[in-house]
């Protein structure tokens, strides 16, 4: 039977015992529901689904209905001291559960006590030096080869990239604005843009693959395509965006994608995972010994802006950090000097007056 109350829409097996095993489909399905709802990303829905599939294994998928918040407690000491897991990780399960929880179980959710935090380790990112930027890029072929400098001369996340959008970008006043087109949220960060500096010394390759990218968008309109994919709201707010010359991607996927219930054909950007295999090949054929992905780019960026004696609020600012203390991480990457190594200021004072 389905239960009357709207609040929760989720079907209810009959005579279904705590202990038994049940088929946890009706919990995906409003997961899903609940996700799209708040217009979250997919990469949301992604890990809270990942979540709420690894506490039905430890739960031997007991009656979802019954489900306790000690239940919540034991699998998060479990994460803790049997799979070890990152505290950062830990907080990210913490949070898929109290969604599944409070908007797709409809359950109270109390202040949790009593369970096995996650060990914090130091966490120092991995940091590439401008040499083995220069030879990564040379393995790398077009479009790659820009992206990567955008990764690196922006600060850019691999999403932050391929979803570049041709709005985006203002040569004139050499501004690149990072929209965040959707209420889709990364996991514990807010709906925030911001503005980087489009690096000069890559605007003559930025106005080439704007070029290849007109090109492409007028055969599409001959085509006469249905435009590119735009978020839901989006595509609501403005019903011909998706056609609309800004709107187009930046760095469009190769071929057009087929909407089957629509029967009609939509242009996605070039695929994120597509952009880390190119990388991934580069990397090795250049004979890096460092683990490098799209976001040591950025780790790099952030990491050399630290070196040059930039202010830490505005390396934040670039970075779109929301806290201060994500920031900081980079601060572990600088080479640090012996006391030996280390100067008086009274020294400097002296230097100085010597050199005039």
């Amino acid at each position: 039977m389905t239960e009357s109350d709207n609040n929760n829409p989720i079907t209810v097996q009959q005579s279904s015992p705590e202990t038994s095993v049940q088929s946890w489909v009706p919990v995906y399905k409003q997961l899903e529901n609940e996700i799209k709802l708040r217009h979250y990303s997919p990469k949301t829905l992604k890990a809270y689904r990942t979540w709420t599939r690894q506490l039905q294994g430890y739960t031997k998928s007991k009656n979802y209905q019954n489900l306790s918040q000690q239940d919540v407690i034991d699998f998060l000491t479990f994460l803790a001291v049997e799979r070890k897991v990152s505290a950062s990780s830990q907080h990210q399960a913490f949070n898929a559960l109290l969604f599944l929880f409070k908007q797709v179980l409809k359950k109270e959710f109390d202040e949790i006590k009593g369970v096995t935090r996650a060990k914090r380790k130091p966490y120092i990112p991995v940091v590439l030096s401008r040499d083995e930027i220069d030879l990564i890029l040379d393995h790398l072929d077009q479009p790659f080869n820009l992206i990567v400098k955008l990764f690196y001369g922006c600060g850019l996340r691999i999403s932050e990239g391929v979803n570049l959008r041709i709005r985006n970008f203002n040569f004139d006043t050499g501004i690149l604005t990072i929209h965040d087109e959707s209420n889709s949220r990364r996991i514990n960060e807010g709906k925030k843009d911001r503005t980087v500096p489009i690096p000069q010394s890559i605007v003559p390759e930025l106005q080439e693959q704007l070029r290849k990218t007109t090109s492409l968008y007028e055969a599409d309109l001959q085509d006469n395509f249905a435009g590119v994919f735009l978020p839901e709201q989006l595509e609501k707010k403005y019903q011909n965006a998706a056609k609309d010359y800004l709107w187009q991607w930046f760095f469009p996927a190769p071929t057009l994608t087929l909407i089957k219930d629509k029967k009609e054909y939509r242009r996605y950007h070039l695929h994120d995972t597509v952009v880390q295999k190119a990388i991934k090949k580069a990397v090795s054929s250049a004979h890096i010994i460092k683990r490098a992905s799209a976001q040591t780019f950025r780790h790099s960026f952030a990491s050399h802006l630290l070196q040059e004696n930039y202010d830490i609020r505005t390396i934040q600012k670039l970075l779109g950090h929301s806290d201060i203390r994500t920031t900081m991480k980079y601060t572990h990457t600088l080479q640090r000097k012996t006391i030996k190594q280390a100067k008086s200021p009274l020294d400097f004072i002296s230097e100085g007056e010597h050199d005039e």
